[in-house]
């Protein structure tokens, strides 16, 4: 199995009858996307991102030096996370002169909360 690339598995009889699946049809789980996914879903499931990304909803924008000022935090703390969260997509940058500002793209958070909704029912 190359955990890279896909993961093939035979239907199983006991799934017959259950999801239509005749027993001899593959299933492809693409390994890649879901370690993707699931570095986008830690990206959220952290204290201190869900903290950060509190402060800036609030504030509507922020720059990194008024949020670690607002949340007591060392500069380069706040960069990492910060970097964590618009890798994953759920912040946005905007710069204005030589100020970058951070806010919340509440886009990808609506679309994180269907598919998350999605898979739990």
């Amino acid at each position: 199995m190359n955990n890279t690339t896909a993961l093939v598995l035979n239907g199983s009889p006991q799934q017959e009858g259950q999801n239509g699946n005749s027993g001899n049809e593959s299933i492809k789980v693409d390994l890649i996307n879901i370690k993707k996914a699931a570095l986008i879903l830690r990206a959220v499931n952290h204290k201190l991102r869900q903290q950060i990304l509190k402060q800036i909803d609030e504030s509507g924008k922020i720059t990194v030096t008024e949020l670690y000022v607002k949340l007591r935090l060392e500069q380069s703390v706040a960069s990492q996370h910060l970097a964590i969260l618009r890798k994953a997509g759920f912040v946005k940058t905007t710069r204005d002169g030589k100020y970058i500002y951070y806010s919340v793209n509440t886009e990808k958070l609506i679309e994180l909360n269907r598919i998350v909704e999605e898979l739990l029912n």
